[in-house]
């Protein structure tokens, strides 16, 4: 299975959408971001996000610089909020969701990662990356759902292990030597018996 693809690139702003202050901000962010300038586009994209919380770029590229600084649970809150001021974009609603989704993933929350991922493929049936990720989200949950179970399962598995496992080995020098030390005190005893009888069968001495 292919490997976690990474978060959907940052989408560019348009005149018509945005302030201008806004947009000047996203434009820098987007080219500082480009030149790998993470935390300075960071810095950018939340200016344009003060001067506008409900604007659905700013907030989506917010995220994405984020995530790229490892800091997968407030990209998570971006997308979230990218989403929610976004009833329209469906392309950017998708980005979106499949972006919450990786982030979760980040964050080992698969279940809610899958719903993520499930979302966005409702969106565009035909994105590849959402479902390569949604295939892998599932089995790292099914693996973990096993491994939950097993420790659960180990008391019973131990105990019939234990009444499976054979006898331990005899020592046979051993239970050679007490056979022989039993029939010698046997022989012994029998002896003695014998003995005693012959002394009570002699007539007594004459004086």
């Amino acid at each position: 299975m292919k490997k976690l693809i990474t978060i959907a690139a940052f989408v560019f702003s348009t005149g018509s959408l945005l302030a201008q202050a806004e947009n000047s901000n996203v434009r820098k962010g987007n080219q500082l971001y480009k030149k790998g300038k993470i935390s300075e586009a960071e810095k950018e994209f939340a200016k344009a996000v003060q001067q506008n919380p409900s604007n659905p770029t700013a907030n989506f590229n917010l995220g994405n610089a984020r995530f790229r600084k490892n800091e997968f649970a407030e990209a998570e809150k971006d997308f979230d909020n990218s989403l929610n001021n976004n009833p329209d974009n469906t392309a950017l609603q998708q980005k979106a969701l499949y972006n919450k989704g990786v982030s979760l993933s980040k964050q080992k929350k698969l279940q809610e990662s899958i719903d993520a991922y499930k979302k966005a493929l409702r969106l565009n049936p035909a994105d590849e990356d959402t479902r390569v990720n949604l295939q892998k989200a599932l089995e790292e949950l099914r693996k973990q759902q096993e491994s939950q179970k097993k420790p659960e399962d180990k008391p019973q598995q131990q105990k019939e292990n234990k009444q499976k496992q054979p006898p331990p080995p005899t020592n046979k020098k051993r239970l050679e030597q007490q056979l022989k030390s039993l029939q010698q005190k046997e022989q012994e005893i029998q002896e003695k018996m014998q003995n005693r009888g012959r002394a009570g069968s002699q007539p007594d001495k004459d004086w």
